[in-house]
């Protein structure tokens, strides 16, 4: 896969802001938004750090609004679609892989395991039920097949929802090299062109990281798995609030060399 279908590079940015996991939670990110296009700049950059589908109540409407204020973002002068970012998450990931789950070797164990990750609202958010998906895994690839193409075929129906699907991103990074997005975290020892899926799954890694990732200043991320609030040490930023698990999404301004301006939560 070449490089720039991996990871996304924010050109010359003058500020950064990097938006938690909201995990359909249709009314925090639009706080959030209407937070962050009152500041917006013309070299301001946008980075969603992954989990807008899944566990929420909204997971249809999140998309929509990602997609409405990507296109309100767009309509300022100077603004280019590289400057703004969405990055693959847990739940994007799963949600892919759901799609594909006739191909699986034990979907009748694999799908239950999913639902117990949080897919179930998505999976719900385009018109499936996940009770019938577990009778079609029992029933064979064919009926698993004909479920998972209505959910894709509602996914195309949703202006927008396809097209966002493909343009995530594993990680996204400054072209000055100072600041490396990610979803949950990165393995220290590999890298970035190596980097698989930890990127969204995580690891014991990003919290022992004391010292720099490479040539990054910093290495953000999106999801912690205790959910603990934001979090910065010298190499690391950390902003997970728990949106989807009771907890609240939240949304901070960065400069090119990591330095916290603003932090909102909503």
């Amino acid at each position: 896969m070449p490089e720039r279908e991996k990871f996304a590079i924010l050109k010359k940015p003058g500020r950064i802001w990097a938006v938690s996991p909201v995990h359909g939670d249709l009314a925090r990110l639009q706080a959030l938004h209407a937070y962050i296009e009152e500041q917006f700049q013309t070299t301001d950059r946008l980075v969603y750090l992954g989990g807008f589908l899944g566990r929420g109540p909204d997971v249809a409407g999140t998309v929509d609004e990602l997609i409405g204020f990507r296109r309100r973002v767009l309509a300022r002068r100077h603004m280019f679609p590289e400057d703004i970012v969405y990055l693959r998450g847990q739940q994007e990931e799963i949600w892919s892989k759901l799609l594909q789950i006739q191909f699986a070797p034990n979907p009748r164990e694999v799908l239950p395991w999913m639902l117990q990750q949080g897919v179930g609202p998505t999976i719900t958010a385009y018109g499936g039920d996940p009770a019938e998906g577990i009778i079609h895994c029992r029933e064979g690839a064919i009926a698993i097949t004909r479920w998972t193409n209505s959910l894709r075929a509602a996914q195309y129906a949703r202006p927008g929802h396809a097209a966002l699907m493909t343009a995530i991103r594993r990680a996204a990074y400054t072209d000055n090299l100072g600041l490396l997005f990610v979803h949950a975290g990165i393995d220290p020892d590999r890298p970035l062109s190596a980097q698989g899926d930890s990127l969204w799954w995580g690891g014991q890694g990003f919290g022992q990281l004391d010292h720099p990732y490479g040539e990054f200043l910093k290495v953000v991320r999106g999801f912690d798995r205790n959910h603990g609030g934001p979090a910065a040490s010298a190499f690391t930023l950390t902003l997970d609030g728990g949106c989807g698990y009771g907890g609240k999404a939240l949304a901070a301004l960065l400069d090119p060399k990591g330095d916290l301006l603003d932090l909102v939560e909503a």
